[in-house]
Formats: structure tokens, sequence, C-alpha cells
């Protein structure tokens, strides 16, 4: 979040706004603070591509934690704030973070985490410190200059991979030895794509730790926007905050479009969000439903892409093309897009495969060159991160699933994000997981969990009625044998959902395709 320009253009105007408090931030004081930062990790001994990493909710110091670094030109890695401390102390140590950033509510898991690793520095950004080793922001930043560093340089954000289906992994990309004021090549194609201008106000309603907000707040403070920070999300309060601050670009999951649409009309009408001029989604496939009732009440503003942090390639379609390819996530903008079989040969339109790209970005799993092997191909020219798709006659991709969650069922391979996304449009059902479990005969059998609406009761004909609603749309394979009910659904913030969870509770230790 470099604010060098803008706290000279617009001192006074607000680099971002907390959505609850309506406390606001100017250009000036943000830019003061991450300087003050900048200024503390060089005293510290960190230097260009050495690495910290951030690990807090949403709140007023997280955007001075990432600008510090993006210019001073380190690395920052920001952790999943609901991650235990065995994980948190894993990333640290994988990540060879030296400095981290955290929070008071965050702190007891950070304390613990602390205590396996070798970070050298924990500062706490809204309390008092404890020892030399967990200092308050305050105290360690007293007297450090407002002004930038000497040595200013670009660093940037590396973000490491959500874990549902693994041990996560950092993603680093090359650095260029360049000015923070210089953006970076990505940078570029995002703001011309996204339409991002002076005077914007972006409504971030997601996780700062991730990828997508990220990027969207990062380059909303770069073009002079003010971005509204959403300590996390709730439907209504989101149509109230685009009336409120007059919102023109946002950056939502489908989960979110879900939770907006089941609100009631009284609800969903009460509020004007005519000021809205383009609605990005992103993480994962949008039900067809659910999309086509977005842009029916949203009107053609929304935009899709598909991008995995690990930058491979890009697609996109706004909400004209989607309407013309029911389902797709786009067009290929970014990259060289390729659909194989597992003999690494070309698919034909319409059939599903891997979905592979030659490269856009180049990038590395950070200390891990054992899975950056996996991810590419045997000549090292293509990657995947194992998405299944297929591409149609016109060249509009539709993915059907994660390659690691394909259930065998009698030999039959079955992707069940079809069946999920069926369900979702239930009016009885506000979350859903579909995979396989252990089957003496087929291997496998399809398995829904679901989490219904608020004032539904779980029960033996409710998931009758489900198999039933399945089998009017999906082939007798496809629909669940069996339906069982969560009071919540292990969905991380972004909008993805962590199924090794709910997987494991099945399969115990044994073996199967699906992780």
């Amino acid at each position: 979040m470099y604010t060098g320009k803008h706290a000279h253009l617009r001192p006074l105007q607000p680099a971002f706004i907390m959505a609850s408090t309506g406390e606001a931030v100017t250009y000036r004081e943000l830019d003061a603070r991450s300087n003050r930062l900048a200024h503390l990790f060089r005293r510290h001994g960190l230097k260009r591509l050495d690495h910290y990493a951030i690990f807090m909710e949403n709140n007023n110091r997280y955007l001075e934690a990432c600008g510090a670094g993006e210019r001073s030109g380190l690395y920052f890695t920001c952790v999943n704030s609901f991650l235990t401390p065995a994980e948190l102390a894993y990333i640290l140590n994988n990540s060879q973070s030296r400095i981290l950033v955290t929070s008071v509510a965050k702190l007891d898991v950070a304390r613990e985490a602390l205590k396996e690793t070798k970070v050298e520095l924990c500062i706490v950004v809204d309390g008092p410190g404890e020892s030399d080793r967990i200092m308050g922001l305050s105290e360690a930043t007293a007297g450090l200059p407002t002004t930038p560093i000497a040595d200013e340089m670009i660093g940037t954000a590396m973000l490491y991979s959500s874990g549902t289906t693994g041990r996560p992994k950092g993603i680093l990309r090359p650095l260029q030895e360049v000015p923070p004021e210089q953006n970076l090549p990505m940078f570029d194609f995002l703001i011309k794509l996204w339409q991002y201008r002076e005077g914007m106000i972006y409504l971030s309603p997601a996780p700062l730790y991730h990828s997508a907000p990220q990027a969207a707040v990062n380059l909303t403070i770069r073009m002079g926007g003010t971005a509204i920070i959403m300590e996390k999300f709730d439907p209504e309060h989101y149509l109230q905050l685009v009336e409120k601050w007059g919102v023109t670009h946002s950056q939502l999951v489908p989960t979110m479009f879900s939770r907006l649409l089941k609100l009631p009309d009284q609800v969903r009408t009460r509020y004007d969000l005519s000021s809205l001029e383009i609605a990005i989604h992103d993480a994962a496939p949008c039900p067809v439903l659910v999309k086509d009732d977005m842009i029916k009440w949203w009107g053609p503003i929304i935009q899709e892409y598909y991008g995995a942090t690990e930058g491979l390639g890009f697609t996109a379609c706004n909400s004209q093309e989607w309407l013309a390819h029911r389902g797709t996530v786009g067009k290929v903008l970014l990259g060289d897009l390729h659909i194989l079989d597992e003999n690494m040969q070309k698919c034909p339109a319409g059939t599903p495969g891997t979905v592979w790209f030659k490269t856009a970005s180049p990038f590395e799993y950070f200390n891990d060159p054992a899975k950056t092997a996996e991810a590419r191909s045997a000549d090292g020219t293509m990657s995947t991160v194992g998405d299944v798709g297929y591409v149609d006659e016109d060249g509009y991709l539709y993915l059907t699933d994660r390659a690691t969650f394909m259930i065998i069922s009698g030999g039959v391979n079955i992707y069940p994000q079809e069946c999920e996304n069926l369900l979702i449009t239930h009016p009885k059902i506000a979350d859903a997981a579909v995979f396989g479990v252990p089957h003496p005969d087929l291997g496998e059998e399809v398995k829904a969990v679901v989490q219904v609406m608020p004032g539904i009761e779980p029960c033996e004909a409710l998931a009758e009625e489900l198999i039933a609603f399945c089998g009017q749309s999906l082939s007798r394979q496809k629909v669940p044998r069996s339906i069982d009910f969560e009071d919540e659904l292990p969905r991380l913030p972004t909008g993805k959902l962590y199924k090794r969870l709910l997987r494991d509770r099945y399969w115990g230790n044994k073996n199967s395709r699906i992780v």
C-alpha cells in the first residue's frame, strides 16, 4: 500500500475507513505510520528481500503493516488469522520471518507460536509490550522518522496457499529492484481490467490476509481512492455501506452473493446501490443460478476472474460474456491455457481435463523445490494447481472441480462441485459440502454435509427432500446417497471450503484419492 505520491497530492483524504467504527485514516497519516515502521525494520537489520509476517484480524493498523514492507523491499506474509499456534509457527518458520506483527486479539496464539520459532521481534499494534521480544507498536516506533527510509525499494506479499489440501506453501515471485512508486507489471494489468480510477470508493468485505483483497485494496490506494474495510462480512451491513459511502467498486466471493440473495426482499430493496460501477468475484466458480440472480439484481456490472495466487494464468469475463456462456470463468487474458488428460494429451473442446498454463508469472514455492516441481510439467514449461475444467468451442473456460476432490464411485469419476452448486440454491440451505466417503462395493459414495438456514430444523425428512431435489437435476451417480447436518461448515473467510476437515471424520486413516 504505497502512499508516498498521494500523501502529497491528497494528504487529508481518507486512504481507508473502518466499516464498523467509521474511523478514517488519511493518506498523510498512513504514509507517516508506514514510514515509521519501515525505519523500525531497518533498525532491526531487515534488508531487501528479507521476510516478516502479519498475523491479525482486519483492523486499523493492517495496511501500514503491509505498506512498510512494500516501501522497504521486503517480502511480507499475511497469515490466515484463524490458524492455531502450531499452524502459525509452521508458516513463521517456513517463511523465515524475522519479525511478526500481531494484535491484542491474536496475541495468545502468537505468543504460543513464538515458542517454536526464531522470530526476533513481535510487534503488538494495539497494545503494550511484554518483553524485549514482544513490544507494543507505539513503544517500538517512538522517535522514529515519519519520512521515507533512504533506500526505498518495492516489496511485495509472499502469501501462502490456504492449505485445504495439505501443508500451506509460500508463493514467492521474483522482485524487481525498482522504487516503490513503480507498479509491478500485474498491477497495471489489473487497474485497466477492473477500471480503477482516482476518487473510487472500494468496499472490501474479505480478510486482508487473502490475495484478492490484498491486491484490490493496494490498487485502490495506489490510484488515490478510498477503501472501506469491513472487519467481517455481514450481508445487510454490506448493503448499508454501499449506500452510506457511495461505493463504486467491490470484490466478493460466491458465498457472499448467496448470503446477500437470501436476505428478505424488504431488506434487499431497502438500500440504494446505484453508485456501484463494478463488482468483481473470484475464489470459486459461482453457481449459475446464484450469479444469474445477482446480475438481475445489480445489473450487468458483475465481472468474474479466475487466477490462482501462484499467478499461473488469468481468465476473465464480464456479465454480457457470462450470460452468453453461462457458467464460464472467462477467456484467457494472461498465460497460455491447455486442458490435458492424464497422459498430458490435449482434451477436445467440451472434455474436462487438468487445467495447465504456460506460466504467465514466474513463481516458486518458497523453500519447497519438491512441491514446485510437482506443480510443473516434466519439461518445466507449464504449471497447474490441480483444477479440472474444459474449454468450449468459443475458447471460454469452465471449471468442474479440483482434482484432489474427485470422487471415484464404482469406477465413475464424479466432481462434487456440481452437486454443491445445486444444493446451495435450495431455499432451506445456507451452505453445502459434497465429497466421497468409504463404500464396501463402490469404493466411495457421494456424501453431502449441509448447513441449514436460520429457523430450519434438520431432520430425516429434510435430508430426503434434498436428495430428491438433487435427483431432479443430476444423474443418479452424482446424487448424494446420504446427507448429514452441521451447525456451520468449515469455510474460510475467503470463501474457500475447508473440506478436508469434514472428509477426515469419515475416512479416518483410510487411503483415498480425495484429501
